[in-house]
């Protein structure tokens, strides 16, 4: 096997066939497209296994195994691969519209007082085909608040701001949503919102977001600071804000005592990128 496990899209068994000549395969397949049909999935590193990431609702996805009520896919978003359960699929759906607000809800009807059918959050993708009064109506048949949606190519501006929308969040390692986020979910959401590509971890995004900053170099907002393992978005030069379990929770933190706090135990800031 060559490359980084959680963008080769192999499941052990069966390789997208641009890996042949690459791997050993039991066979070789394009894929099948596919998209996430439920608001939230783990996406994990064996067929109902450990969480790697998490995956929105109409995450677009190409499928290249099915095991066992198990599907093995690679992310269009970030490449990121793993298995997600097969009843979680739907077919493929070109969205109109993403999910701008922090969390919203799915109704059976354009009704506040109707029960919600589901949990949406920041990030997930729907195709809208109507609209009445204040919800739109999506292609599955749900509503959701209009204010809570905008289309697709309408991004926010400000990383910060939108990380700033998820303070309180608990943490989740592994999580990608409002019910629970880690530092490079944090990170890889508030840059998606504004329209900006984003790998999945944080070693991932330190090789590949920005430019490296001279050791020294005070922060400033937006600035991503890496430590092994972890990452931050500096809100200003003096205050950053993170997923961390330290606090358990997205929050705010002093940067100067932040940079002490994990020398103290993991070691040095490792890079500041600025993009």
């Amino acid at each position: 096997m060559t490359g980084d496990r959680r963008t080769l899209p192999f499941s052990g068994r069966v390789a997208h066939v641009s890996l042949r000549g690459k791997v050993e395969a039991e066979s070789f397949t394009e894929g099948s497209g596919a998209r996430l049909g439920v608001p939230l999935a783990d996406l994990c590193a064996s067929p109902f296994g450990k969480r790697e990431r998490q995956l929105l609702l109409g995450a677009a996805l190409n499928v290249l195994e099915r095991r066992d009520g198990a599907a093995f896919v690679q992310a269009a978003a970030d490449g990121y691969c793993g298995w997600v359960a097969e009843a979680a699929l739907a077919q493929p759906q070109e969205p109109t519209h993403w999910v701008a607000a922090p969390a919203s809800h799915l109704y059976p009807e354009p009704q506040v007082k109707q029960r919600e059918t589901a949990a949406l959050s920041l990030g997930a993708r729907v195709r809208v085909v109507g609209e009445t009064g204040k919800f739109a109506e999506t292609a599955d048949g749900g509503f959701i608040p209009r204010m809570h949606l905008r289309e697709i190519g309408d991004w926010a501006q400000d990383p910060v701001a939108v990380a700033e929308s998820l303070l309180g969040t608990p943490y989740l390692w592994g999580g990608n949503s409002r019910a629970g986020i880690d530092c490079s979910g944090l990170v890889q959401a508030a840059l998606a919102a504004c329209g900006l590509p984003c790998p999945a971890d944080s070693d991932q995004q330190c090789d590949a977001v920005g430019t490296l900053l001279a050791k020294g170099t005070p922060p400033r907002r937006g600035d991503l600071l890496f430590w092994p393992g972890h990452v931050a978005m500096a809100v200003s030069d003096a205050v950053l804000i993170h997923a961390n379990g330290a606090s358990m929770s997205v929050a705010y933190e002093g940067i100067t005592p932040c940079l002490a706090r994990i020398a103290a135990s993991d070691g040095p800031l490792q890079a500041l990128k600025r993009f």
